[in-house]
């Protein structure tokens, strides 16, 4: 995988075959979810702390001299950036480099202040240094015909345009020369949206598999308080909940149940998304122990209470529908572009209010269905998050 994470002398001038970045191999496997949820986590914190080291340290004065705008601002933080989009109404997000990690949503409100949407926990990692997860970050995988699999982990800055009247966009890329793939991620805050959206290129000579989830982690006041609105008659599947380099998932989520499902995710995820093939009988037979685990649903309430465990696809949910927290008093709606499904995530009301486990996650998703892209062609798909309390 080859990357730029400094300053660029033009835009327009991006080489991604400069630095050879060196990552741990949980980095590249999103979706794999572990039996033994302890290990998976430490393997993820050595992950990223495995990209922060092997990446040279980002210049911010270097990108706000070539890409700044009216309203967008570049700090560097421990070798990192942190890309500030700051609106004349009150909208603000914060973007991180080189992981693409959207961290930050704030919202003007119908009071006069403003409202963060997005959820986001930091910790100490293995070597002392701080672990960041939630906020919104993406979680896919391109393969090939010829067996080439990656995953665009690592972004370089490659434009920025707007203002601070209207809107300003941020565009990231990633990009596989062994596969022949390039991965741009539009970040577009507007006034009362923030849009995130990924064109997927196929340079290659053969057709490209997508698969993998936008994760979301929305904050709410406790799970107990919101609800899922506009999802009535939408077929599902429960599925363990998806574990990327940046997921929060509460330690008392592994049952007995999910652990079951998780072998089976995981031989799910080895087969399908990363073309290790496993032998067909073994599957089988894995299959059969936990058929009555992994089961198919219709939602029957439109007022979807999200209070309980709940780890779900959804499969034809509608393109719209809105996340009401009455504990916060406020709402999202979410807006899905491309994508087939609808991943959604609760870690339960066993928690504290406002807390490290006071959120729901949701991704619009690939994940039962890959998405097929042909040779020379693109893709794009996203989501938007729309604030409709001002």
């Amino acid at each position: 995988m080859n990357i730029i994470c400094t300053c660029f002398p033009s835009p327009t001038s991006i080489s991604l075959s400069t630095i050879k970045l060196v990552t741990k191999d949980i980095s590249l496997r999103p979706y794999l979810l572990s039996p033994t949820r302890q290990n998976v986590s430490r393997k993820r914190d050595l992950a990223l702390q495995a990209v922060e080291f092997s990446c040279p340290p980002i210049d911010a004065d270097c990108l706000a001299s070539e890409f700044g705008v009216d309203g967008v601002t570049f700090s560097g933080i421990s070798g990192s950036c942190v890309i500030r989009m700051a609106l004349e109404n009150g909208s603000v997000a914060n973007v991180m480099l080189p992981s693409g990690l959207i961290t930050s949503f704030k919202v003007p409100m119908w009071h006069g202040g403003t409202m963060e949407l997005l959820h986001t926990a930091v910790s100490e990692g293995e070597n002392g240094g701080a672990v960041i997860q939630g906020g919104i970050s993406l979680a896919f995988n391109c393969q090939n015909d010829r067996g080439g699999s990656w995953s665009p982990n690592i972004w370089a800055l490659h434009q920025v345009k707007g203002t601070a009247q209207e809107s300003i966009q941020v565009e990231l890329i990633s990009r596989n020369s062994e596969c022949n793939v390039e991965v741009r991620h539009v970040i577009n805050l507007q006034q009362d949206v923030l849009i995130s959206e990924i064109l997927v290129s196929n340079a290659s000579t053969s057709a490209l598999r997508l698969m993998g989830s936008f994760i979301s982690h929305l904050t709410v006041s406790t799970p107990e308080a919101t609800y899922a609105v506009g999802l009535e008659g939408s077929d599902f599947f429960t599925r363990p909940p998806v574990l990327a380099n940046f997921s929060i998932i509460p330690p008392d989520f592994g049952t007995r149940k999910d652990q079951v499902s998780q072998k089976f995710w995981g031989h799910i995820a080895l087969n399908k998304l990363f073309l290790k093939q496993n032998p067909v009988d073994d599957l089988k037979s894995m299959t059969r122990n936990i058929e009555e685990e992994e089961w198919k649903g219709e939602e029957k309430d439109n007022y979807k209470h999200l209070t309980d465990k709940m780890s779900r696809i959804y499969t034809s949910a509608p393109r719209n529908f809105t996340v009401i927290d009455r504990g916060r008093r406020n709402s999202v709606v979410v807006t899905r572009d491309g994508f087939n499904e609808l991943y959604m995530f609760s870690p339960g009301s066993r928690h504290k209010w406002y807390s490290k486990y006071s959120y729901i996650c949701l991704g619009q998703a690939a994940l039962l269905q890959p998405i097929s892209i042909n040779s020379q062609s693109e893709w794009r798909g996203g989501q938007h998050l729309h604030n409709p309390n001002f």
